[in-house]
């Protein structure tokens, strides 16, 4: 069954998997405690494009009432006290409960993409090493220079 493509329909296409920020700033923070601006920063670096600020920071609220993480109130810096997140043993639970699924996900992309590379990769060439696509070349060039 096809549906309509609408912009959300696209936007999802285009996007991560549902979720995906989840485990994300869980293994962000299995190697140190941050605060939400901190996070946000962090899951521009890893890639995604676009941070809703306040949903981030519902998401935070969420993993801490699930306990997969807690926060306290940091006063010690200049400026206003900023809320720092730390995983908890539940949190490190859960990260290992999503890197099993992403770790299933990954086999079966990489099953679509090799199927997929059977039937849009360009005639001549080669998946193989760089070693034999250069033997390929050397043989052609032969070829050439033979005829």
């Amino acid at each position: 069954m096809v549906s309509k493509n609408t912009k959300d329909e696209k936007k999802n296409i285009m996007g991560t998997p549902k979720n995906f920020v989840v485990p994300v700033l869980l293994l962000m923070l299995k190697d140190w405690n941050a605060h939400g601006y901190e996070l946000m920063q962090k899951l521009i670096q890893f890639g995604f494009s676009s941070i809703d600020q306040g949903n981030v920071y519902r998401i935070l609220r969420q993993l801490e009432k699930d306990q997969l993480v807690t926060s306290e109130w940091n006063t010690s810096t200049d400026g206003p006290a900023k809320r720092i997140y730390s995983i908890t043993n539940a949190g490190v639970d859960y990260l290992q409960v999503w890197a099993d699924s992403l770790g299933q996900y990954q086999k079966m992309l990489n099953q679509f993409f090799n199927m997929y590379s059977q039937f849009f990769v360009p005639p001549g060439f080669s998946l193989g090493s760089e070693d034999e696509a250069d033997e390929d070349q050397d043989d052609s060039e032969e070829k050439t220079d033979n005829q």
